[in-house]
């Protein structure tokens, strides 16, 4: 027990409060109060007590004489030493016997119950040895000298899981411990004690029992992680806090066995100390202790720490180790240098986007760090900003690139200053070095520059109509290149309408045609052109340049009348044809138009009357009250407003016709308008109609020939039969059946008498019969269309009844030769052979062979 802590003791009377006299007489005094002098003692014990010391007294008062008090104790850990007195002296005893359950009797003979006593706690040590089963302590009842008590225990541990840790003896009421314990698996146990007879029936209440595991140093501490990550500035002072490691403990933490302590056990590299760190040896926390860290010289630390318990007591603590990983951190300690004063570069003018030089810096920074990126900036030397450095990300170097043209006419040479820094702020204490600034030489290079026209869209205002050959002006361009001799010669590059000229030498415009303002090449009033400059330079280089010239308008295009026809009702003042003007020209060469008739011929005055709406309308209508349906001329004169003014005698066409009600012209009044007679309009619907009916007819027999051509096929003369130029070799008719044919047939006949001789029978499909030949019918000159019909039916009888007809839908074979011709060899035949060959009787093998026999049989006479 640790030395000051204090220990509560319960202390009880045996005798429930009164003093029992040797004689057993009980004596009551109403105005006494038997109890102790205190309700609580406290004593402060010392953790290397000794055995039988002497801890405290205490008073009991029992109203009556002190004889035969007894003090018992309800902690095995301390007795009391009794006196005959009120007094007793507490020491340590190895009794482990409990008499929870205490009575007294009062004067009459009866036994008063008290209140149930108050177990105190039993503590078992864990990783016991044993022998097991293992007595804690006996239980017992002041009854079990008058009745037969059993003993049991419930709880967690006896009778509920972990099963049997516990059990007691029922009969004497020792109770055991019966394996080790394990404070880290459970650190206490609250079980219930139970007294009963023989019966079953309850005796005493139940009691608790608390059971607490002492800890014992049985577990090392265990590090969170094995490997811890931190990091630290460089160049930090000492007391900079760094990071925390933590190690835990199973055991108990209120104890020496759960108290954890740390401490470096080796720092890696030792430099530029070997005690760089240290660590609070209860938190953890890892701190700086010297000054000097710097990363470019070492760039992380490698620290072993421990963790022991026992309050950090390497003799008796168990101990673990981790390591700690301290990385250097950079600072932007150290400023870019040039690795160079000066540097040079050349760039051709008139040309952006080109590096010209590269500048290299030195910086012991962590590379791609902000604290390392560098970032150029020209200090002086080009203050129409031609130049800019952008940083490679890879390398770090400064590309000078040119960004704005340059003019080797205004500007040979640029000299620079250049200033580098990083993109993250130096750190305190730490100045920029001389070596950031550097001088950067730039060359530029003459080229050949093309020509420019110094005003480019030139605009220039003229009259249309000028004469061909006037000269307009002189479109000079300039060259650049003042320190070269150049000459410049000019062309035209773009002329839509062919109108300009220019002089190849001096730029001189002159008008190839008239300039026309009311031309399609004109947009807005201006025509455009464009021209060509060339040098002679090596390469040549050109320009361009754009006349715009602004045509100003003259009263050179006459009125057009609008609109061109009409009509109008043979009556007046039913409607009325207005009438417009339209000009190519433009304001003031436009209206306000005068229109009037002309006075040749008189009809039209005498007929017609313009009356004036406005500067550009007016009304044309009939003077008279009547005027014949017809289509009549009327012309009209325009006069526009120029100066001088340009008139126009328009002739537009009114068609004068019956109107209804509304004042639109009817259908027949339209018609009779158009200059045709009632007899000629008859006369062109009869022919429509006649026309109409012919097409109806021609269709009508054109279905129904077509219908009877899908129906049969119509015969034509043998004469010009040409079926047997086409051949089908897909019909393999009705199989074996049909194969019922004499195939001698086929073979080359030796004479043509078996011709005429055949019975009837089968016979070749392409020989032709020996037998009259029928009549077919003669097709009339002009065929009427009655005896279309009679003309198809009469030939497909005489087809039906025609021996010479192929059967179409007969076998034919064509693969079988036979056997045994009388053929000789066709080698034999010689192409040269002058021998005389008799075709005449070709003529009897039928149409088929007609031809051939024409061109061989006929003889001198063809």
């Amino acid at each position: 027990m640790p030395l000051g802590s204090r220990m509560l003791l319960l202390l009880f009377f045996c005798c429930g409060g009164s003093a029992r006299a040797p004689n057993g007489d009980l004596t009551v005094r109403p105005t006494c109060k038997p109890g102790f002098s205190e309700d609580d003692y406290t004593a402060l014990v010392s953790q290397n007590i000794m055995e039988g010391q002497k801890l405290l007294k205490v008073k009991f008062s029992g109203c009556s004489e002190s004889k035969g008090i007894q003090y018992e104790t309800d902690n095995l850990d301390f007795k009391q030493k009794g006196k005959k007195n009120t007094s007793a002296d507490l020491l340590q005893q190895p009794s482990d016997t409990l008499l929870p359950w205490r009575h007294q009797q009062n004067s009459h003979g009866l036994r008063r119950q008290k209140r149930d006593w108050v177990i105190p706690p039993i503590n078992v040590p864990e990783n016991s040895r044993g022998p097991f089963p293992q007595q804690l302590v006996r239980i017992r009842s002041d009854k079990d000298s008058e009745i037969h008590i059993r003993y049991s225990i419930t709880g967690v541990g006896a009778d509920q899981p972990p099963m049997e840790v516990f059990n007691i003896d029922p009969v004497s009421g020792r109770m055991y411990v019966t394996r080790p314990m394990d404070r880290e698996e459970r650190a206490s146990y609250h079980l219930r004690a139970h007294a009963v007879d023989m019966n079953g029936n309850k005796v005493e209440n139940p009691i608790d029992l608390y059971i607490y595991v002492i800890d014992m140093n049985d577990n090392r501490p265990e590090f969170i992680n094995q490997v811890y990550n931190g990091s630290v500035d460089e160049g930090s002072k000492p007391g900079t806090y760094v990071m925390t490691v933590t190690a835990n403990d199973a055991d108990d933490v209120t104890t020496a066995n759960g108290m954890v302590r740390y401490r470096i056990v080796t720092q890696t590299p030792q430099s530029p100390s070997q005690n760089m760190f240290t660590i609070n040896s209860e938190t953890g926390d890892i701190v700086t202790v010297a000054a000097g860290l710097d990363r470019e010289k070492v760039q992380q630390y490698t620290v072993i720490v421990q963790a022991t318990d026992m309050e950090g007591n390497l003799n008796y603590g168990l101990s673990n180790t981790a390591t700690a990983i301290i990385m250097v951190t950079d600072v932007n300690d150290n400023p870019p240098e040039f690795t160079a004063s000066t540097y040079s570069g050349e760039v051709p003018e008139n040309r952006v986007e080109v590096v010209v030089a590269n500048l290299t810096v030195m910086d012991r920074d962590q590379p791609h760090s902000p604290n390392w990126n560098a970032v150029y900036r020209i200090i002086s030397g080009d203050p129409s900003g031609h130049f800019t450095i952008r940083t490679d990300p890879v390398t770090n170097e400064g590309l000078v690139t040119v960004v704005r043209e340059v003019d080797y006419e205004m500007n040979r040479a640029f000299m620079l200053t250049v200033m580098v820094s990083n993109q993250a702020p130096l750190a305190s204490g730490i100045q920029m070095s001389f070596q950031s600034t550097a001088g950067v030489t730039i060359s530029v290079t003459d080229v050949n520059e093309p020509p420019y026209f110094p005003t480019n869209h030139k605009l220039i205002r003229l009259e249309e109509g000028v004469p061909t050959g006037t000269a307009l002006m002189t479109f000079s361009a300039v060259d650049p290149d003042r320190f070269m001799q150049q000459a410049v010669r000019y062309s035209k590059l773009s002329d839509p309408a062919n109108w300009l000229n220019i002089n190849a030498t001096n730029g001189q415009i002159t008008t190839a045609a008239i300039l026309d303002r009311e031309s399609a090449y004109i947009k807005n009033n201006v025509y455009e052109a464009t021209f060509l400059a060339v040098d002679n330079g090596i390469p040549p280089a050109s320009g361009t340049g754009t006349l715009q010239i602004y045509l100003i308008d003259i009263n050179d295009n006459a009125p057009e009348l609008q609109p061109k026809e009409a009509q109008i009702c043979e009556k007046p003042n039913l409607n009325v044809i207005n009438i417009t003007a339209a000009d190519a020209d433009i304001d003031p060469n436009i209206g306000p138009f005068v229109f009037e008739l002309p006075s040749v011929p008189s009809a039209i005055r005498k007929n017609w009357t313009i009356t004036r709406l406005n500067g550009d309308y007016a009304q044309l209508s009939l003077r008279i009250m009547y005027l014949e349906a017809g289509v009549y001329d009327v012309p009209v004169i325009v006069t526009d407003s120029g100066n001088p003014p340009l008139y126009n005698t328009s002739v537009i066409k009114v068609k004068v016709c019956p109107c209804d009600e509304n004042g639109d012209c009817t259908t027949v009044g339209a018609v009779a308008a158009a200059g045709l007679g009632t007899g000629a309009i008859i006369a062109i619907l009869i022919c429509i109609i006649i026309l109409l009916t012919m097409v109806l007819l021609f269709v009508v027999w054109m279905k129904r020939r077509e219908k009877e051509r899908h129906t049969k096929q119509l015969l034509i003369d043998p004469e010009d039969d040409v079926r047997d130029n086409i051949l089908k070799y897909d019909e393999e008719g009705g199989g074996e059946e049909d194969q019922d044919y004499d195939l001698s047939q086929l073979q080359q006949p030796e004479s043509m008498d078996h011709v005429l001789n055949k019975a009837n029978g089968v016979r070749r499909v392409d020989e032709r019969p020996v037998v009259a030949e029928p009549q077919y019918p003669i097709r009339p000159v002009i065929p009427h269309p009655g005896d279309i019909g009679d003309f198809i039916n009469e030939g497909l009888r005489a087809a039906d009844n025609d021996p010479t007809a192929p059967p179409y839908d007969s076998l034919l074979v064509f693969d079988y030769e036979g056997s045994g011709s009388t053929a000789g060899s066709v080698s034999s035949l010689n192409s040269s052979s002058s021998g005389d060959q008799d075709y005449d009787y070709l003529n009897d093998w039928g149409p088929r062979f007609k031809k051939l026999a024409d061109m061989y049989g006929g003889g001198e006479d063809d």
